[in-house]
């Protein structure tokens, strides 16, 4: 960045002010919250995590310098919750990517469950072999044993999305995932790769600057 595009001085104080200020109103809606899905406090926690994350940002491009604060993105694409405070039912939606890296052994143990003609249908293709597997495992199973079945997982996210009563048998089967309402999750988890390439790279990083500092000390003691 250039100096005529950095952030002044009394930009970053600004922005340090900002999360301080933030960092009271968290505390204050904590200290006060109504019930453990309080929106308050939700609203506080975003709020804190936006300033943290503007300090951060304006911190380094005028200083070069970077803070502790390690900033969830996971909730960043979700809107306050606007549920029930007292859900009487949950829906807990799950997707979970593969990927199929041994078509082969895919194929061999679908064929431990069923016996097929190989020159058949049956769980001779990859397609067939597929929906023999997860028709015989729970998803779970599948998970923890992916490398048996010649797969490689991907990225995979979890929602639970709280509702007033469940809904009548049958009436989403039909759809089953396009009724979610971004403001009644509850809460998510997400695995991703690039979770674990954003830590190394940090690694990667710190270690740099580690390097760094150890040649100047190594200078200036020449």
């Amino acid at each position: 960045m250039s100096d005529a595009a950095q952030p002044t001085a009394a930009e970053v104080r600004a922005a340090a002010e900002a999360v301080k200020t933030a960092l009271d109103r968290h505390l204050a809606a904590v200290e006060s919250r109504t019930g453990d899905d309080d929106p308050a406090v939700y609203e506080a926690f975003n709020a804190l995590a936006a300033a943290a994350e503007v300090y951060d940002e304006v911190l380094y491009d005028r200083y070069d310098e970077v803070t502790p604060f390690e900033i969830p993105g996971a909730d960043d694409s979700l809107p306050p919750y606007a549920g029930p405070e007292e859900p009487h039912a949950v829906s807990v939606l799950i997707r979970r990517d593969y990927a199929v890296v041994e078509p082969k052994r895919l194929v061999a143990q679908a064929r431990r469950i069923v016996d097929v003609d190989r020159e058949g249908n049956g769980a001779g293709s990859t397609y067939a072999a597929l929906g023999t597997l997860f028709g015989e495992y729970e998803p779970d199973e599948i998970a923890s044993r992916h490398k048996e079945f010649g797969l490689e997982e991907g990225d995979s996210t979890l929602w639970v999305e709280a509702t007033d009563e469940l809904p009548e048998p049958g009436e989403w089967l039909n759809t089953p995932f396009d009724h979610t309402d971004p403001e009644r999750i509850v809460c998510r988890f997400d695995i991703s790769a690039v979770f674990d390439d954003e830590a190394e790279e940090a690694d990667e990083v710190e270690e740099a600057d580690e390097v760094e500092e150890e040649l100047e000390e190594q200078a200036h003691g020449a």
